[in-house]
């Protein structure tokens, strides 16, 4: 039980330089679509609001971890009150707030992914996607049961799914432009974004990674779960540094 407390701290005091470092990206991409009012930016914007609001809520599952001192969230095995706070409190503490809120950036960046191509996607697809999207967010944040392993196990898959037939094609799509054009600004814009994208996906690789460790009896918070969240930081940077910086058409 100390063992498993001190790698809640260590992870809540790692997870809050990610959020400081994330927020001060969030607020300089926020300065540049004040500047250019661009919507592509805004939509970035979004997406990574999005993916800080799921760090914050995972930082807070630790904090209440540790400090709460209600029991049926530091012991996991005294029953639910049941009451709207029990509601949302132990939806932040399996994280399930988190999966919604990353959910949303994905929806969000097939919707600049649409936008940055300009070209026409199956309006089949397009309804795939958000209604799949819905369905993640709704399962996520709904379909729960403290203790029920297969729910979470059906959450993170979900989520997983969505993240891969979004940010695959995306990936696939910038580099391809990436090579295809010779104007600077542009390629370094479309590898930023291919780059981006692949960080995304390695995020959600490496929580799966880690889950499959915890199976086999790992404590948790490997070092493959701070490999996670810092490949979102990357994301952050590679999008920041290639398409919103001054020097980019963002």
């Amino acid at each position: 039980m100390v063992v498993l407390q001190s790698l809640v701290y260590i992870g809540m005091v790692f997870e809050t330089f990610i959020i400081i470092i994330s927020a001060i990206l969030l607020i300089l991409i926020l300065n540049r679509y004040f500047v250019k009012k661009h919507r592509l930016t805004l939509y970035l914007f979004i997406i990574f609001l999005n993916w800080l609001l799921a760090i914050v809520f995972s930082w807070l599952s630790k904090v209440l971890v540790l400090y709460s001192g209600l029991d049926y969230i530091t012991s996991g095995t005294t029953q639910d009150p049941g009451t709207s706070l029990s509601w949302i409190l132990l939806r932040i503490i399996d994280f399930r707030i988190s999966f919604m809120f990353v959910t949303v950036g994905t929806i969000f960046s097939y919707i600049l992914m649409i936008n940055v191509f300009e070209r026409e996607f199956s309006k089949t697809q397009q309804v795939f996607i958000y209604i799949y999207g819905t369905f993640t967010a709704f399962y996520s944040l709904i379909i729960y049961q403290r203790g029920a392993i297969i729910f979470d196990v059906l959450a993170f898959l979900f989520l997983l799914v969505l993240m891969s037939i979004v940010y695959i094609p995306f990936m696939i799509s910038s580099f391809n432009h990436y090579k295809s054009v010779n104007e600077p600004d542009y390629k370094k814009a479309f590898l930023s974004l291919a780059l981006m994208s692949l960080s995304f996906i390695l995020v959600f690789l490496m929580f799966l990674i880690d889950r499959i460790l915890i199976l086999f009896g790992d404590p948790g918070f490997t070092v493959f779960y701070f490999m996670a969240w810092s490949f979102v930081i990357i994301g952050f940077l590679e999008a920041y540094l290639g398409y919103i910086k001054p020097k980019s058409k963002g």
